[in-house]
């Protein structure tokens, strides 16, 4: 039996799931314009009140590890990091392009395949391709979008995650889905997170970062320029 938390803030909504065993028992979700932190703490409390359990009774906390919003994953791995430290709980990490496939996984016949898209400014997504089966034809990676981007996919390809549009709009690649509203929800943590559990794939709670996948990179005020 695994009692899991999970986390998920590489984004704007900010989500919240309690799972026994990758079953779904409790969740939140919530749209923020700024900061998550406000939020989490209180959500996480809620979420296990629900269905009359305490951080206390946890196994482990999960944790999107990125890429996504540097602030967001900033917030939401201090958070998990702290409970884990605090109580002595396992810490798992789920990448954010996981996250979104789940959501899609095996809800497609045949052959084909997922390409969950999060958008990175620009033309710039950060994109991986899988099979049905979950195997990776391209790893994790930042890639500037054109036309032919996928050209090299003759099966069905479903597309899907905030970066999508963009793609959608210059495209015209004819085994092409595209698929709206998916983005990472804690909801989706569940299964990902007990097969680790299970694995004994857990992070070191004093070391573990996330994987912003790009250099964060701080501007200095213009006033400062002059």
């Amino acid at each position: 039996m695994a009692l899991i938390l999970s986390i998920e803030t590489s984004t704007m909504v900010c989500s919240v799931a309690l799972h026994r065993d990758g079953e779904l028992l409790a969740s939140q979700s919530h749209q923020v314009e700024k900061s998550h932190s406000s939020l989490l703490p209180g959500i996480g409390i809620e979420v296990c009140k629900e269905v009359n359990l305490t951080f206390n009774d946890l196994d482990a906390v999960a944790v999107s590890s990125g890429p996504g919003s540097y602030t967001g994953l900033r917030i939401g791995v201090t958070s998990a990091k702290g409970i884990c430290y605090t109580l002595q709980k396992h810490l798992i990490a789920i990448p954010s392009l996981e996250i979104m496939a789940e959501a899609v996984r095996g809800k497609f016949e045949g052959d084909h395949l997922l390409c969950p898209m999060m958008d990175a400014r620009r033309m710039e997504v950060y994109t991986q391709v899988e099979d049905q089966n979950g195997e990776k034809l391209w790893d994790l990676q930042p890639k500037i979008l054109n036309e032919n981007s996928f050209a090299e996919f003759n099966q069905p390809l479903y597309l899907f995650g905030d970066g999508m549009p963009k793609f959608k709009e210059i495209s015209s690649q004819e085994n092409l889905t595209f698929i709206d509203d998916i983005f990472p929800d804690a909801t989706n943590m569940g299964r990902l997170a007990y097969e680790k559990f299970k694995n004994e794939d857990f992070e070191d709670v004093a070391y573990f970062e996330p994987n912003y996948l790009k250099e964060w990179r701080t501007t200095t005020p213009k006033k400062q320029l002059l």
